[in-house]
């Protein structure tokens, strides 16, 4: 397995695009924006996109997945439903930020213990609401890499006062989804550097043993 990261959209969100190395077939996990970087990303790379994996209904996440997807035609798999609220009203909130977004139904929405492939991969899906009800995150064991979208960051955590956001079910999901999966675990979150669940669990003010008491 093999990752890049691609920053979009005026809020430099974190685009992955991840590919499987013996087929070469991968997927762009939160394409919110700039269509035409992430196409060249892809076509650098040499990588045939075969789907779109959507971490949670942020406009910088997902406002142009859709869009993409149309035109490529491609599958758009995630988040939960429980963020369908949120991509409806993609076509609302581009304008107010200043953003081109598009509304879309997903081809597959997921829920907590579903996988996805990427050519040979496989990845587990894990519900982690908190930033938004229906965010999840994606997980390859074997690679001990996860996507966590706004979960988690290299010192902080995702906002949780937005609209059906939850601070306790955010710390929640943190400690009793991801923590389980290994302190090895290296991942990419929506915005900033990577780090890894370790780290985390040792610095994070937010999230950390200590800051848990």
């Amino acid at each position: 397995m093999r990752a890049a990261i691609i920053p979009v959209t005026p809020l430099q969100q974190n685009c992955s695009l991840i590919w499987c190395t013996k087929t070469m077939k991968g997927a762009l996990v939160d394409p919110g924006g700039d269509l035409d970087r992430l196409k060249e990303a892809v076509a650098k790379a040499g990588v045939t996109l075969e789907k779109i994996l959507v971490t949670h209904g942020h406009l910088d996440h997902c406002g142009q997945a859709g869009m993409l997807a149309e035109e490529l035609g491609l599958p758009i798999e995630g988040p939960h439903e429980d963020d369908r609220f949120w991509i409806d009203q993609l076509d609302d909130d581009g304008p107010r930020w200043g953003m081109v977004a598009k509304s879309f139904t997903p081809t597959r929405w997921l829920k907590h213990g579903d996988t996805v492939t990427v050519g040979e991969l496989t990845l587990d899906v894990i519900h982690c609401p908190g930033h938004t009800p229906g965010h999840v995150v994606f997980f390859h064991e074997p690679s001990r890499f996860a996507i966590v979208g706004d979960v988690l960051f290299q010192g902080s955590i995702g906002r949780t006062d937005f609209p059906r956001g939850n601070h306790q079910d955010l710390i929640d999901s943190i400690t009793q989804r991801l923590w389980p999966l290994g302190e090895d675990v290296m991942f990419i979150p929506g915005h900033g550097p990577t780090s890894t669940f370790g780290r985390e669990r040792k610095t994070n003010a937010f999230v950390s043993d200590y800051a848990l008491g």
